[in-house]
């Protein structure tokens, strides 16, 4: 009875799944009603999570764990998947993309996460990864006459099919040389001399770098974001990459901490590579969806150097920037909703020529997410930087921390040249007004949030200091 009190948001996003499910075949256009149900099923999840023992409880014979971390981390994927659903409601009707799935598939995606979070063995983690990728697989391509959707559906899953083998070859290795697919037991059982295991925790590796579109493993980031729908290309760029970091620390820092040795390096590559390749391969883009993705890689980048210190600050640094990153991105992406001119939703940057001039406040926004996005202080986006260098360079990783900041400024140009547009370039004609409340509120809250973040650092950096990875 005890270990069911501590799956509670689980097991009630499973049940509301299934009911959900039933009443969009008996009820006839159900769409609004459903995607209500689901916010408000998302909202009472995350109380039912804020409301666990903190305390470590280790439950189904030590497979599942709730803690400080995953408790934290839950909290921010249904946090930011109930804004998505918020946000992206205008979008969704615009698009005719409206049916009833379309909700009942987040929820399900989301569930998977959960899973993934608290998972502590080999089995229940995979379980979750493949709960979650299922659903995005449909989401990818859930507009079926647009061909580019299509793709994007079809290249995600050929893709993610490839390093789900690598990662089922990989656990096999580890769960043959350590006798275990427990975290624990495989910490144990793993050390330097064990190749095996060392080989498996190369795929596991490899397999977790392409979940969170870190280079060489992120090709297939560009399409994805392009082609999916908004709204799921939001969904992309926000709340998987929560349940992957959250399990690349658990991984990192549990069954394969007596190697770090061994991982130490290869996280470094990821990091170097992500940072310089997101810098670079932006600037060419024109396409706004196509520049957030390669966005998103540079921010892995900075991310993943925080784990690749090996040390408790390094992964809290991870977490804080992840929470920034995750604010910046809802406003963006926020921003990118309101691109609708004659109900035609426009991705080109050019769009936005003159945006200033018609559309003042939203301007505005973006100028303030996008300084954020760039680092430029005494912005959010600024200080998670700030606290992923100062980790890095506490562990004495120089080079590292002076290629972070380089393709920092050299992702500033991308930044840039999108304000310039706005402010500076021949008006077009206006936006369509948005009347959509859930939008702008959202808009205006991660706005407000990313300004005022250094009025106040220490509410996050408080609540990160206390998480312990075990």
């Amino acid at each position: 009875m005890q270990s069911i009190i501590y799956i509670l948001p689980e097991l009630f996003i499973s049940i509301s799944v299934m009911t959900f499910l039933m009443i969009g075949v008996f009820v006839k256009k159900s769409f609004k009603l459903v995607n209500l149900l689901t916010v408000l099923s998302l909202i009472l999840a995350l109380i039912l999570v804020l409301n666990q023992s903190t305390i470590p409880a280790k439950i189904f014979n030590n497979s599942y764990i709730i803690d400080d971390f995953s408790i934290f981390m839950k909290a921010l994927t249904l946090l930011f998947s109930i804004f998505i659903l918020i946000c992206s409601k205008d979008y969704i009707k615009s698009t005719n993309i409206d049916k009833i799935e379309y909700p009942i598939i987040i929820l399900s995606s989301t569930l998977g996460m959960l899973l993934m979070i608290s998972s502590y063995d080999l089995i229940i983690f995979y379980l979750g990864l493949e709960l979650q990728s299922l659903c995005l697989y449909i989401l990818a391509s859930f507009r079926r006459s647009d061909e580019k959707s299509t793709e994007s559906g079809i290249k995600y899953f050929i893709l993610s099919a490839l390093a789900s083998g690598l990662l089922l070859y990989g656990c096999s290795l580890v769960y043959g040389f350590t006798a275990s697919t427990n975290f624990e037991i495989i910490s144990d059982n793993l050390n330097s001399n064990n190749t095996g295991a060392l080989f498996g925790t190369v795929f596991i590796i490899t397999a977790l770098a392409f979940k969170v579109s870190a280079v060489p493993f992120h090709m297939w980031t560009p399409d994805v974001y392009e082609g999916s729908p908004t709204s799921v290309t939001s969904f992309f760029a926000l709340i998987p990459k929560i349940a992957a970091l959250t399990v690349f620390i658990r991984f990192m820092y549990v069954p394969f901490i007596n190697v770090i040795d061994q991982w130490q390096i290869i996280i470094i590559f990821l990091s170097i590579g992500s940072m310089i390749f997101g810098a670079v391969a932006a600037i060419g883009q024109y396409n706004i969806k196509r520049l957030m993705a390669y966005s998103s890689i540079g921010h892995i980048g900075y991310a993943l150097a925080g784990i690749a210190t090996g040390t408790i600050a390094g992964v809290q640094s991870t977490i804080i920037y992840l929470t920034i990153y995750l604010v910046m991105n809802l406003g963006a992406f926020g921003c990118i909703f309101m691109m609708k001119r004659e109900n035609t939703f426009y991705e080109n940057i050019n769009d936005l020529s003159g945006l200033s001039k018609n559309h003042p406040i939203f301007a505005f926004g973006f100028l303030i997410i996008l300084f954020s996005l760039a680092g430029i202080p005494p912005l959010a986006g600024f200080f998670a930087k700030f606290y992923v260098f100062m980790a890095v360079i506490e562990s004495k990783m120089y080079s590292l921390a002076i290629i972070g900041l380089v393709t920092t400024v050299i992702s500033a140009f991308y930044y840039l040249r999108i304000i310039k547009i706005i402010y500076f370039d021949r008006p077009k004609k206006p936006f369509d007004k948005i009347y959509d409340m859930g939008l702008k509120v959202s808009l205006i809250l991660s706005s407000i949030l990313v300004l005022i973040y250094f009025v106040y650092p220490s509410i996050l950096t408080n609540a990160v200091s206390s998480i312990k990875i075990y």
